[in-house]
């Protein structure tokens, strides 16, 4: 993949954006699979300064009732002078702290076409799945009537130490876990709207709200090669 470190706007290295789905668009005669997200706007609510001289900036984004959130972070809003209470609040690293204040809207401006980032996200849910589901076990054989053995996970010990050891697969809770896909490309934005294109899929259902992080890397456009060849004794 050919990266080189850009020097656009690195500022705030992220926000938090919410899945709308997937589509595919069509370019120099290329289908390529991109998941659409809504950038923002994300509000700063707090700058926060760390003793490692860190700063970070806490942003949130959309909205919910006040009624369902605890009187200390209604107090955080309030000093802070964010009147609507956001829906989900993270932080973020910042470069330069003297550029943000509280109460500033960070949407998709931030990013630019054929950026490089890295997506963090919560996986869907699937409850309690089997080993077949779980982890892709091949199950039981489907001949001569064993049909009762056919996704089972089979034998789970033996004689010694005669405990099941830790970390045995076995059927359980799947999904539900914090993923970071890295180095997914910035297809095309639509600013008007706060709409990314980011090639690829992002963990997450429809709807969640998950990261992008800034990598400062940007992709090199293609060269492009001509097919024409010289012939000779052809004019």
């Amino acid at each position: 993949m050919p990266l080189f470190v850009t020097g656009e706007n690195k500022m705030i290295k992220g926000l938090l954006a919410k899945k709308l789905g997937m589509t595919r668009i069509y370019k120099e005669n290329e289908i390529i699979p991109v998941t659409i997200a809504q950038a923002g706007p994300c509000k700063v609510i707090e700058i926060r300064n760390y003793k490692n001289k860190k700063y970070t900036a806490q942003i949130g984004i959309g909205t919910k009732k006040s009624r369902n959130t605890s009187k200390s972070l209604l107090y955080h809003f309030k000093k802070n002078g964010i009147n609507q209470v956001p829906k989900v609040i993270r932080e973020i690293e910042l470069e330069k702290p003297e550029e943000y204040k509280p109460g500033d809207e960070i949407n998709s401006t931030i990013f630019v076409v054929n950026e490089i980032v890295d997506v963090q996200g919560v996986t869907k849910g699937h409850g309690f799945s089997g080993v077949v589901k779980r982890w892709d076990f091949g199950g039981g054989p489907r001949t001569h009537g064993q049909s009762d053995r056919l996704r089972h996970p089979g034998a789970i010990g033996s004689q010694r130490p005669q405990r099941v050891i830790k970390g045995m697969k076995m059927a359980g809770h799947y999904g539900t876990e914090t993923v970071t896909i890295k180095n997914l490309q910035i297809v095309r934005i639509d600013t008007e709207k706060n709409l990314l294109f980011i090639k690829g899929a992002v963990p997450g259902a429809t709807n969640s709200i998950f990261v992008i992080k800034k990598t400062g890397k940007i992709m090199k456009p293609k060269e492009v090669v001509s097919d024409k060849k010289d012939k000779k004794g052809k004019k």
